[in-house]
């Protein structure tokens, strides 16, 4: 049988169930919740953004109201950075219209992409996000899966130079285009790169994220569950004490901790259409990090699966 993260989310200990039932009560809060700068401007983020791939869906309020419990839920832990894209299906109109009945826009970070070439179809792709989004500026643009970043990029700084645009970056999650990025975060000065990391994908720990490092750019780290084999991998299996030191009472959280250990990591937006899940994610929030040589311990665990 197919393991999900429904299904192994059973294998969590008591502490887990009640952070799961009792939200950010459960743990410290809000003001437990770990941050960390954004080297461009020291701004303070909270590790655990939110990541809205699944949030093309229709109008109705059955299909959007555990959405829009996610997203009041993330809000009420503190989280404060949602990434979407226009090829995300509706999800730019969905979370424009969830932020507006919530009435939290002023207190997110809201974080979009661009896929075009022509400069022209640049400035008009985030125009459809603004409108979409219903906002009219954005912290953080996105060069979406490094695609026309020589041609984008300028059109990104025009908007920052006008107030529109606060950070600018570019993203990928599949190793086809580490050669690419790696020559694009080279060549420009950019505030944020996004890149997948996990226990199963590690190759970006390679050259990337050290390289990220040295050029003072913060990281989003997706994928942080990778490709799904993890969860296959792991099964019912209980999860070893030697995590129980972190605060771990989750595998998502035990997935978590190991990429937002990474020293180059600011940030990981795990995908949450749930509100339990959102609760389970902020778990990895709080309490110590993997040092180096419990990190290794997670991969050889891992490896060993």
């Amino acid at each position: 049988m197919k393991i999900t993260r429904r299904r192994f989310n059973k294998t969590a200990i008591a502490a887990g169930t009640l952070l799961a039932a009792g939200g950010p009560a459960a743990l410290a809060g809000p003001a437990g919740v770990i941050k960390r700068p954004i080297p461009s401007t020291g701004e303070m983020m909270p590790i655990i953004g939110l990541g809205t791939n699944r949030y093309g869906v229709g109008e109705s309020a059955d299909e959007r109201a555990p959405l829009r419990e996610a997203l009041s839920r993330f809000h009420e832990w503190g989280g404060t950075l949602i990434d979407t894209a226009p090829s995300y299906r509706t999800s730019e109109s969905v979370l424009g219209d969830l932020m507006g009945e919530l009435g939290i826009r002023d207190e997110l970070f809201v974080a979009s992409k661009i896929d075009k070439k022509n400069p022209a179809e640049v400035d008009s792709q985030m125009t459809g996000s603004q409108r979409k989004l219903q906002t009219e500026s954005f912290e953080l643009m996105q060069v979406h899966n490094v695609r026309y970043w020589q041609t984008s990029l300028p059109v990104l700084r025009e908007w920052r130079e006008k107030g529109l645009v606060k950070y600018i970056g570019i993203t990928t999650s599949r190793s086809s285009q580490y050669e690419e990025l790696e020559m694009a975060m080279k060549a420009e000065d950019m505030d944020f790169v996004q890149l997948n990391y996990s226990l199963e994908q590690r190759e970006s720990a390679q050259r990337l994220l050290p390289l990220a490092a040295d050029r003072g750019m913060a990281v989003i780290i997706n994928r942080a569950f990778g490709g799904g084999r993890i969860f296959e991998a792991v099964g019912d299996q209980p999860m070893p004490d030697w995590v129980k030191e972190l605060g771990i009472t989750s595998w998502a959280q035990f997935l978590l901790k190991y990429a937002l250990s990474h020293p180059a990591a600011t940030l990981a937006i795990p995908g949450m259409t749930k509100a339990r899940h959102v609760d389970d994610n902020f778990g990895a929030a709080h309490g110590p990090m993997p040092d180096a040589a419990l990190r290794s311990k997670m991969e050889a665990f891992y490896d060993a699966l």
